[in-house]
């Protein structure tokens, strides 16, 4: 059947992130934080928790990595879909591990309206494999964030 790991940030814990150690420059957070929008999760709740780059951040930029995914095949692919708010610029890719270079799948920048939206990727891939969201903002503006939320990983990942 077609199960899969939802990472709703609610909670510490999500299979697909090693116990949720964030790396630098991403918070989890929740749209009563006083930080700035977005106000809400995807759903309009003001309380519930969602991934935004942190507005202490050291740099103009931010990753975020999964564990260690198997190899897909015709059976089992890999779709990974989550809820997106950007007013910078967020790039999701993918690192094979016999590669120092990271495979970029999509990116989205400067988001004319601030809302959320939802997006699908598929990822094929024929050796172990881990996934990488890339946040980027200008630094200087202070409106600019991105967010994540609802990152949910089928049953292939």
């Amino acid at each position: 059947g077609f199960s899969c790991d939802k990472c709703d940030f609610e909670t510490n814990l999500c299979q697909a992130f090693h116990k949720f150690n964030l790396q630098p420059g991403w918070i989890r957070r929740n749209g009563q934080s006083g930080i700035g929008p977005p106000y809400s999760n995807h759903n309009g709740n003001e309380s519930a928790y969602f991934l935004s780059l942190s507005p202490e951040m050291q740099s103009s930029s931010a990753t975020l990595r999964t564990n260690v995914f198997l190899p897909t095949d015709e059976e089992r692919v890999c779709q990974i879909s989550f809820h997106y708010w950007v007013s910078g610029t967020l790039m999701v890719g993918f690192q094979k591990h016999s590669e120092d270079a990271v495979t970029n799948i999509w990116q989205v920048s400067r988001e004319l309206q601030s809302q959320w939206k939802t997006n699908t990727i598929t990822i094929n891939s024929t050796e172990k494999f881990e996934v990488i969201f890339w946040g980027m903002v200008e630094t200087q503006r202070q409106d600019e964030t991105v967010a994540i939320d609802d990152i949910t990983f089928s049953e292939g990942c």
